[in-house]
């Protein structure tokens, strides 16, 4: 028989109906349009994060460019701490020999040098003759000046016989009160005239005895400039010349910057005892003159005047000791490394770097040489950090790092 197929009921019918109807694209997946739209945002998120990774990159790099190039900018220097050694009752500090007295020689009229008495190293004493010169001039003047007095003594002599005459014509009615008042005002006027004439010869006069060069004081003649027939300024100013320089030399001036320190110990009248490398076995005394009585504000020094007696001329002015002072007071001496020092136009300084890190040029007083090291009689305290091998190109205020010095640098 044949097989028929199984009856299909309504109800299965109406289902596939109902699914038939209610089918939709979307269920299919997304449609070609919407995959692009997918593609381009997934792109543009992926340069826009690239973009962002590299300009935080760059960012970063330069900053760490720029840190760096600053800090390389900024140099390096190793600092050290002055050393405080053990003092002695001895106190010996560097001083200049000066003379007591010295004093440049001017002339004090025009002319011409005729000749000149006393050269250099000339002793000389007070009032003794040193040049002459020749004044055609002053003369001239003088000469002139004299007659004119004589002329004006003439003129009073005349003026004073009218003034004599008017006033007895008076008595007797024969002139005017006013006239004779005329002939006395000119007779008084006449005086006048006279005494400036007298003050003009006195000046003249006073311009000619300058012709004579003579000593303010006794000493030793230690320069002169000038030779017969060279024409002469008076005064100090640009166009005068110095004709000699004197110098006073008995006794000298030792002049010394003693330390703050021992400024309690230097007293007036108290003994020193100086010494110079060409006499290495004699010792000059010397008296402690006087004191400046104030401390240096830039040296932290006392002005120390020593005065030496030198009767035989050995000692000479403008020569540099060493003056031995017995203080009897032992303070401790600073020193530092050779290598710490700066020689500039302003004189020995030192770097001396403060708690910011940044450095301060400061001016020192150096006292005896020991080779390695220096002894520094004042500017510097033994809590101050200073610069070893400073460079020239260090400037006031400028900021360093510091690092720690090497061995070889190290201040023992």
């Amino acid at each position: 028989m044949p097989v028929q197929p199984p009856p299909v009921t309504t109800e299965q019918n109406e289902t596939e109906a109902v699914r038939a109807d209610n089918y939709q694209p979307s269920d299919l997946g997304p449609n070609p349009a919407g995959r692009a739209k997918l593609l381009i945002g997934a792109a543009l998120l992926v340069l826009i994060t690239a973009g962002a990774v590299t300009f935080l990159n760059r960012h970063t790099e330069s900053n760490a460019l720029a840190k760096e190039t600053e800090a390389v900018s900024v140099p390096t220097v190793a600092v050290v701490q002055p050393a405080s050694e053990p003092g002695n009752d001895e106190l010996v500090l560097p001083g200049n020999l000066l003379a007591f007295e010295e004093s440049p020689i001017f002339a004090r009229t025009n002319g011409y040098l005729l000749r000149w008495y006393k050269d250099i190293g000339s002793k000389i004493q007070k009032g003794e003759l040193l040049a002459a010169i020749d004044t055609p001039e002053i003369d001239q003047e003088l000469s002139q000046a004299r007659a004119s007095r004589e002329q004006i003594k003439a003129a009073l002599d005349l003026a004073k016989i009218s003034a004599d005459r008017w006033a007895n014509l008076l008595k007797t009615d024969s002139v005017s009160q006013q006239e004779a008042d005329q002939e006395a005002s000119g007779y008084q006027q006449a005086l006048a005239n006279l005494a400036a004439a007298d003050a003009n010869v006195r000046r003249l006069e006073e311009l000619e005895s300058f012709k004579n060069v003579y000593a303010p004081f006794s000493g030793v003649l230690t320069k002169r400039n000038v030779d017969p027939g060279a024409l002469i300024n008076s005064g100090a100013q640009a166009t005068g010349k110095e004709l000699f320089d004197v110098a006073r030399v008995d006794p000298l001036r030792v002049y010394v910057s003693v330390p703050q320190a021992y400024a309690p110990s230097m007293k007036v009248g108290m003994k020193a005892n100086v010494t110079l490398q060409e006499f290495p076995s004699q010792k000059f005394l010397g008296t402690v003159a006087r004191t400046a009585d104030a401390i240096d504000p830039a040296t932290r020094t006392l002005n120390t005047e020593v005065d030496v007696p030198n009767k035989d001329g050995k000692l000479l002015p403008g020569s540099f000791g060493q003056v031995h002072f017995a203080t009897g007071a032992s303070v401790p001496r600073i020193t530092i490394p050779v290598n710490a020092m700066l020689f500039r136009a302003e004189g020995p300084q030192v770097a001396v770097v403060d708690k910011d890190n940044k450095v301060h040029l400061r001016p020192i007083s150096i006292g005896r040489d020991f080779g390695a090291t220096l002894e520094i009689l004042g500017g510097l305290d033994v809590s101050d950090r200073i610069v070893i091998n400073p460079s020239d190109s260090l400037e006031e205020g400028q900021q360093v790092h510091v690092a720690k010095p090497s061995a070889g640098d190290a201040h023992s």
